[in-house]
């Protein structure tokens, strides 16, 4: 199997954790469209479940699926949510955000009972940090940001080079939410849960790419079949 097929042979095996009545969170991302796919085919075969998208992507393409979709205001609080990564440890940390999609992926992670990741196997990684890290920021006071988050992994490890991720258009790629984005090309990330708290206490910083603590499983598509992964 190609890496898409792999993908998709992830999505197909987390839908089997998709029960009636649940309320679910959809990722967003190229593997996350394989589970939303699918969850679509179940819903016009009968299932009743109710969702919340994690971009503005992924709203369009639940709604051309059929799938009913919520708010976290009409429903706070989710069964499950599941999507993609670009990075995934051996502890289930995360590196997401590489679509864009981190501030609210990481909402409705959050307000979920299970977060589920899928991937193929291209995402395992025995240390978080290859993917440049994304970080999204408000535009208000860009500069000064930028310093601050330089100055913050400075005094957690070797700070590599920052960068404002652009579009096709060569402007600011601007998310969802109205946000800008900080890459941040570290290598690695000895201890993603002090970077995480650091990124998080600076003003301006909207939110990190670091997941961690939210995944409890993976399920990895690869040549040889599904694998699935705990957290420890």
């Amino acid at each position: 199997m190609n890496a898409d097929a792999q993908k998709r042979a992830a999505a197909a095996r987390a839908v089997e954790f998709v029960r009636p009545g649940m309320k679910l969170g959809l990722g967003t991302g190229s593997t996350a469209k394989h589970f939303v796919d699918l969850v679509g085919e179940r819903v016009r075969a009968g299932l009743d479940i109710v969702a919340v998208p994690t971009s503005e992507a992924t709203r369009a393409q639940a709604e051309a699926c059929g799938i009913r979709l919520t708010t976290l205001d009409e429903t706070p609080a989710l069964d499950l949510t599941v999507d993609g990564a670009d990075e995934i440890d051996p502890h289930l940390s995360l590196i997401k955000g590489g679509g864009g999609a981190l501030l609210r992926e990481k909402i409705v992670a959050a307000a979920s009972d299970r977060m589920i990741v899928i991937s193929d196997p291209s995402k395992l990684v025995p240390t978080l940090g290859r993917f440049p890290l994304p970080v999204e920021v408000t535009p208000f006071g860009f500069t000064a940001t930028l310093r601050a988050v330089e100055k913050a992994i400075a005094a957690i490890q070797l700070a590599g080079p920052l960068s404002l991720r652009l579009g096709k258009d060569g402007h600011p790629f601007v998310t969802d939410g109205g946000h800008w984005i900080i890459d941040a090309a570290l290598e690695r990330i000895d201890d993603p849960k002090a970077m995480a708290h650091a990124l998080s206490g600076i003003p301006g910083v909207m939110e990190h790419g670091l997941f961690v603590g939210l995944a409890q499983t993976a399920i990895i598509g690869g040549p040889d079949g599904i694998k699935i992964i705990e957290r420890p």
